[in-house]
């Protein structure tokens, strides 16, 4: 278990959260930028190393449903939490109640997402992802905020989201380390799952990058540097 790993998850969800507290309102080109910068990065560790890690395991030949389920699952998750996922911030000025389904299933996509970081390219997805969480949290702050939550409990909430993908991955180390059980035997199942995730993710991302199909030059460059990094990576892992 790398404790580098969990803070790093942490601290990026936390202060990106934390940042809404600080940042100006037109910063939104910025996130939109780490946005498309992450999406790239994720689309290529999951097309590089994920997918042929879980259908290397699987001996079962069932791992394609397992990702198409969670692909769907992904796409009723964001039924609940309106694409907060992807850095949106949907402000409805009438609504005043806590938003309980945006929480909820926001922590439980971040908890999935800490799952595969157990796998041996772990340290090549997690910046992925700790970018990643970066806007989204930011986007949970705005929306908490506009709901009319307390400052105090809107920075416990953050924290709460914070450490859900640090528990997932905590939970998936034991997973596949044997220590819960006979579950370790389900794991390429369950990072099934969690590819089907990724893959609508990064590819829902990429797409909202562009207005009318058409990328703009900074967007392009953010998309190839984060392509560019994942494919450093497999390079450098098939030199070893």
């Amino acid at each position: 278990m790398s404790y580098f790993i969990i803070i790093l998850l942490g601290l990026c969800a936390l202060l990106g959260g934390l940042a809404i507290f600080i940042v100006k309102k037109d910063s939104n080109t910025k996130l939109k930028l780490i946005l498309s910068f992450s999406g790239a990065y994720l689309f290529g560790i999951t097309v590089l190393h994920l997918l042929p890690d879980v259908y290397t395991a699987d001996k079962s030949h069932l791992i394609g449903l397992f990702i198409l389920g969670g692909f769907i699952l992904q796409i009723l998750l964001e039924q609940f939490s309106q694409g907060i996922e992807h850095g949106h911030i949907h402000v409805h000025n009438h609504q005043t109640s806590f938003p309980w389904g945006i929480m909820l299933s926001l922590c439980l996509h971040a908890f999935l997402e800490g799952m595969p970081l157990t796998a041996k390219h772990n340290h090549q997805l997690v910046y992925g992802i700790a970018i990643h969480h970066i806007p989204a949290a930011f986007a949970l702050g705005s929306v908490l905020l506009a709901n009319h939550v307390r400052k105090n409990t809107v920075i416990a909430l953050l924290f709460v989201f914070a450490s859900m993908s640090p528990l997932g991955y905590i939970f998936s180390f034991l997973l596949s380390s044997g220590n819960i059980q006979s579950l370790g035997s389900y794991y390429p199942y369950i990072m099934g799952i969690v590819i089907g995730i990724f893959l609508h993710i990064s590819t829902t991302i990429l797409f909202e990058s562009s207005v009318d199909h058409k990328f703009s030059v900074k967007k392009t460059i953010a998309v190839l540097i984060g392509v560019s990094l994942a494919l450093a990576g497999f390079f450098l892992e098939a030199g070893h």
